[in-house]
Order: structure tokens, then sequence, then C-alpha cells
């Protein structure tokens, strides 16, 4: 007989983190309970096992609580942290640890994770002699500084004396088979008691489908409208799916999954330079397809894979930039069809910030999406997801979606707490959501936002919203930055600047302030002007200011959705 392992409920009265660790206890009590033990036998000791977490939209911490289950059913007490939460003093009385963590921006720490990670290169970080670890990094091979922020925990964990008991992980978007890999390794090292499980089972037939980034919904494609008016140098489209019979759930704060389809005409280019009509048969995950449906909806036709580079003799340059580039440089190259998709990465989802509130749009989930083109070579490039919801999705009537809990993006628990929100350009996509939230949910606390564009006649955002918002009484104040309607480029961070006294007195009365857009600049534009309202308008030094930021983070009041 199967033991059946109970979980926690949700509304159970246990943190995250609390919760992770009694499924995980509980899951590896009862998977043992069944296997028959020799009367007066001992029951085994559970291995003590803390899972550390860094995560800027919430796959880190979501893997964290599936590997503490998963050790709970191996023999662990498996402990869920919050590396916001830990120190490394802490770290220094562990024994057996496991690290799982994103990388973002320029190959810096998430922001949970940024106190330790300094904390560790830091000249007096404590000695880890004690420790036995392993680290699986999170990443996007698309970006220049890969898996950044894991590697330097690696690396320094080692120095400190720790003993890497499996070697890293670097995973890439399509992260799942390299992270359960990862695991069962890491798992066995440090002393697991039982083998590894055996492959999920197929749901019983009449159970209700459960929609994942494996398993998307199809999503009816209500409307795709461009938000920018006429000469705008930018194209901004409120795109709305209807959600209705999927059992998808979210909260306002979430983003999207969105798998798209690549460009019939870059297909077209790329069947050309192989040679081919496109009716040749592959295969691919989802079974044998034509190479044409393969390469529009199966596979990445963008940064060009090392195996991709080896199959055609080539080595890696900055002027190739897509498939396409590399196939064009080497025309006397024409590989099988098989040979050629077995080189390409799985074409991955792109995740949006959800900009409507479920509240106040049951059944439906809206985007803010900017459409991405421009010229590399000669060659007009388009986003891939960007510019296949412009211009096909609604065409095509459905797109394969899947929700993205982001737990660490939400707007205040309390609806009388004071709500300050930093997000020009697309970024204003959550707001919108919080905003609708908030007027659904009655919260009676003040809403700031800092908005900013090119120009208010093409690229106000939502303007007649917003108005009504302003009007209503919701939006308690709006302050506007559009760079290019005057001489000297203004931004949402000299507005910030502009009203220093009131911003500090918001933070002083509670505020939770937040940040939506561009992690490269924007994000850190924005962060260095808080620092400096903080300094003026609170008469602190800059090291008390920096202490200031930094209580706002651990008290959950600066969060910060960034890309």
């Amino acid at each position: 007989m199967t033991a059946i392992v109970p979980l926690i409920p949700d509304n159970a009265p246990f943190s995250p983190e609390q919760r992770a660790w009694l499924n995980g206890f509980l899951a590896g009590i009862f998977s043992r309970s069944a296997a028959p033990q020799s009367a007066g036998a001992p029951a085994a000791a559970l291995t003590p096992l803390t899972i550390l977490f860094g995560t800027q939209t919430g796959t880190a911490e979501t893997l964290a609580k599936q590997a503490a289950k998963e050790a709970g059913k191996r023999g662990f007490a498996a402990t869920v942290l919050d590396m916001a939460a830990t120190t490394a003093a802490q770290l220094s009385q562990e024994k057996n640890v496991l690290v799982i963590t994103s990388t973002y921006g320029d190959g810096e720490p998430p922001d949970n994770a940024k106190t330790l990670h300094a904390a560790l290169a830091a000249a007096d970080a404590p000695a880890l002699s004690s420790l036995r670890f392993s680290v699986c990094s999170l990443g996007d091979t698309n970006y220049t500084a890969f898996c950044q922020c894991g590697k330097d925990f690696d690396t320094r964990l080692e120095k400190l004396g720790g003993q890497r008991i499996a070697p890293r992980t670097d995973c890439d978007l399509d992260y799942e088979t390299s992270f359960t890999t990862w695991l069962d390794a890491s798992l066995s090292a440090l002393g697991s008691a039982t083998a590894a499980p055996a492959a999920e089972s197929t749901p019983a037939t009449g159970a209700p489908v459960e929609y994942s980034k494996k398993n998307p919904f199809s999503a009816p494609v209500l409307t795709v409208r461009n938000l920018n008016g006429t000469g705008s140098a930018k194209e901004v489209n409120h795109v709305e799916f209807s959600l209705e019979g999927s059992g998808l759930v979210y909260e306002a704060g979430d983003a999207l999954g969105v798998l798209p389809h690549n460009c019939p005409e870059h297909v077209s280019h790329i069947l050309a330079a192989l040679g081919c009509d496109g009716e040749e048969a592959v295969p691919t995950a989802a079974g044998e397809l034509s190479l044409r449906t393969a390469l529009t909806a199966q596979f990445d036709l963008g940064k060009p894979s090392a195996e991709l580079l080896a199959l055609l003799g080539a080595t890696a340059r900055p002027e190739l930039h897509h498939v396409i580039d590399v196939l064009l440089a080497h025309p006397d190259k024409r590989p099988a069809p098989a040979a050629f998709v077995a080189a390409l990465k799985k074409l991955q989802p792109r995740l949006y910030s959800i900009s409507s509130s479920p509240k106040a749009h049951p059944g439906q989930v809206h985007l803010t999406v900017g459409a991405v083109r421009y010229d590399v070579h000669g060659r007009a490039r388009k986003g891939v997801c960007s510019t296949y919801l412009a211009e096909r999705a609604l065409a095509h009537g459905t797109a394969g979606v899947f929700v993205h809990s982001n737990k660490a993006f939400r707007p205040p628990a309390q609806g009388d707490t004071p709500m300050i929100m930093v997000g020009p350009g697309t970024g204003i996509a959550p707001f919108r959501a919080f905003l609708e939230e908030r007027a659904a949910s009655g919260a009676k606390g003040k809403n700031w936002l800092f908005f900013g564009d090119q120009r208010a006649e093409t690229d106000f955002l939502y303007r007649e919203e917003l108005a009504a918002m302003q009007q209503s009484g919701l939006l308690t104040r709006l302050d506007l930055a559009f760079s290019r309607d005057q001489k000297e480029k203004i931004y949402v961070q000299n507005r910030m600047l502009e009203a220093a006294a009131e911003l500090y007195a918001w933070l002083e009365a509670g505020a939770c302030f937040y940040v939506c857009g561009d992690a490269s600049r924007m994000a850190k534009d924005v962060d260095a002007a808080l620092h400096t309202v903080i300094q003026t308008a609170g008469g602190k030094s800059a090291e008390e200011a920096a202490a200031y930021v930094q209580a706002l983070k651990a008290a959950k009041r600066y969060q910060r959705d960034v890309y």
C-alpha cells in the first residue's frame, strides 16, 4: 500500500519557509512509513539540510521548496531559507547546504541575495570549514554574465573552506532537467537514504488539468491594442487573454509566461540558407514535425548555441548574433535537417509582468508589451515574443500561457499602507494591476505613481485610465517625466529628487516603495535617487541612508520587478 503524503495547506498558520520544511519533513516520514522495519528497529534519524534561495522573480524560491519536498522523501529534514534572512555567521554554523540562485542584470545577485553575497566576499567573512555544499545557478545564456551570481557563491564558499559535494550546475532558461539532475546528485552526495524517485505518474482519468510551463494553456487572444499615438518611436501593445475554463489563478504582481512562435519570414530565411523546402521531417520533443513547423514553434533561432557553432565549424564572434548569421557566414555548410535542429536550443517562453487585477477582470489576464524591432548588419530583427503578440497572436487566435508566481512583488498586505510606484515605460504594467487591485478591494491607502517615457503626446500609456484614477481619488499623486518634451532630458529619478521631502515623509509614514522596468540603467538610477532622497530629506549620511534602504528591503517595503 502506498503511503499518502499529507501537505500543509497554503492557508495554514505558517510562513512559506515553515510550510516547505514541514512538507519535506512529513514527506520524509510518510515515504518511509510504508517500508517494513524489523521489530524494535529504531527509526532512522533525519539529516539536517538547509536550502538557500536567491531570487528576483520567484523561480529559485519555487525550486528550493521543490528541493525540500524531494529531500524529505530521502531522509532529510530540510529548511528553506531566504538569503535575505541569512547571515554569513549563521552559514558558518551549517553542515549541509544547497544553494539555488538566479542572476539578474549584468551578473548581479538578485535583491534578496545582495547582502549575503557581499558578506561572503568581505575580508572578514567567517570560515566555513564545516560546510558541505552544492550550488545550482539559474540564468540565461543570452546574457554575457551567464549565471554569474551562482558562480560567485560557488567560488566563495569553497574559498572560505567549504567542501563542494557535487559540481555546480548552471541552468539555462530550460532548467527543469538540469535542476533535477543536480538535485539528485547533490542529495546522493550528502548521503540520502533512498534512491531517486520513479518518474511522475500520469494523473488519473478525470483529474483536473494543471497548466504550467511544461503544459501551457491555449488562451484565446481577446485584444491587441496599440497604446502609442501616431508618430511615436515606440510600439507598446495592451494584450488581453481569456483564462476561462483553465483553472489558472494569479495575483497582482505575478508574471505571465507566453510561448511565442518565430516569425514566418525569419523561418523562410533559415530554410533558404539550409537549401530546404520546409517539408523535411525532423524529430522534436513534440514528436516528428515538418522542419518549417519545428522551426516556427519548437526551436530558438536567436543566439547560436555552442553545438551549432561546432556543427558548422564556426567560432563565436560578435557579429554572429543569430542562427541566420552563422548560416550565412558559412554558405558551404548545409547540415542535414535532423542534425541542424538537434544543435538548436529549445524555444523558451517569455515572462511579462501582468498588468491586470483578477478582481477587476475575472477570467482575463492583461499584458503591456513593447514590440522590439531593430537592424543588425542591414537585416531587420524582431523580438520573438513581443512581435508575435503584436503581429500574429490575434490572427492565430490563441497563445500558450501559464502563470509565474512572484511572491516577492506584491501590493501591501494592509490596505491602508501608502504605496509609491516607479514604473516608466512598460514598467507601468504591474502598477496598473496594483491600482486596480486596490480599487476592487476598497483599500484606503494613498497611492503615488512616477511614470515617464519619451513624449507625452504619443507615449503616455493608459493616460485616460490614470486620469480617471486621479479623479476618483484612487491615485493620490502622479508625477510624470517625458524625456524628450524639452531640451534637457528629464527622467523619473529626477522627479523623485524634486519631490524628495514628500517622498521621504511617505516612507516615514510606512509607505512601501516599488520599482519595475529596466534593470541595467533605470533601476540603478532610481536606487541611487532613493538613497539621495533619504540623505537630503532625512538629513542622513551616505552610510545611514544605505542602512535605511537595507531596512526597507528587510521589511519587504522596497520591492523590485526588474529585467
